[in-house]
């Protein structure tokens, strides 16, 4: 294993299996500080088995390690205060509380109010929806805003790493646009992205380097724009884009 003090994330020899299904089949790959790193491929491919084995919602074998340190053994509430924040496919935001009550849910582990009525203003300039619908019950929302919402809340607890599970899944094609707008924003801000996607143009169009995974294993990785151009990559994911 690499000790590069750059490396946020490492992820070597990842095995995820469950209800008889070999989902994730031995897999390497890392993040490093500053990065947006994207993992695309086909539904079905393991990428959302790798982010919760990642983040511990889903057992598994191999070595994972934030910061340094190895991340298997602890739930997700350790890794929140410790600076790793995941957007889930699904974005479960809470339903029966209002937006500003979901995003200020996101940092609970901070004691800074000053910080925290700061971040809270930043996500109303990031997603000027949020804010003038802040007493909004977030059950009443589109799965855009919903999504936007989940986003918010995750960079709430001002994390070191944000994973992004499909964040464009069952989109318009115009909130899709915000959404990968935002992710590349953030990222331009310095925040360190792992975004998990099947839209590969989009992910690869905004991303520093790229993963492919195909069948519980990673089949490419490289710069995104070299994959972006590369002929089996568009053959198999990019159709007619």
């Amino acid at each position: 294993m690499s000790h590069d003090a750059d490396i946020l994330l490492q992820v070597s020899g990842l095995k995820v299996a469950y209800g008889g299904i070999q989902a994730v089949k031995g897999v390497d790959f890392e993040v490093k500080r500053g990065e947006l790193v994207c993992l695309i491929g086909s539904n079905g491919a393991g990428k959302t088995s790798t982010l919760k084995a990642v983040t511990g919602t889903l057992p598994c074998l191999g070595q994972l390690h934030y910061l340094g340190k190895p991340l298997r053994g602890q739930g997700p509430w350790d890794l929140v205060r410790q600076g790793l924040a995941m957007v889930p496919e699904g974005r479960g935001v809470f339903t029966r509380m209002s937006i500003a009550e979901n995003l200020l849910m996101g940092a609970y582990t901070r004691d800074d109010s000053d910080g925290i009525a700061a971040d809270l203003e930043r996500m109303y300039t990031l997603f000027p929806r949020l804010k003038e619908r802040h007493t909004q019950l977030a059950g009443t929302l589109s799965g855009g805003e919903q999504q936007m919402l989940a986003m918010g809340r995750a960079l709430m607890s001002r994390p070191q790493l944000l994973l992004l599970d499909e964040p464009s899944m069952g989109l318009s094609p115009i909130m899709v646009d915000k959404i990968f707008e935002v992710v590349r924003e953030v990222s331009s801000q310095g925040m360190t992205v792992l975004l998990v996607e099947q839209n590969a143009s989009r992910a690869l169009g905004i991303a520093d380097r790229g993963y492919v995974m195909e069948s519980g294993l990673i089949t490419l990785s490289g710069p995104a724009q070299q994959l972006l151009h590369d002929p089996a990559v568009r053959a198999a994911y990019l159709g007619e884009s």
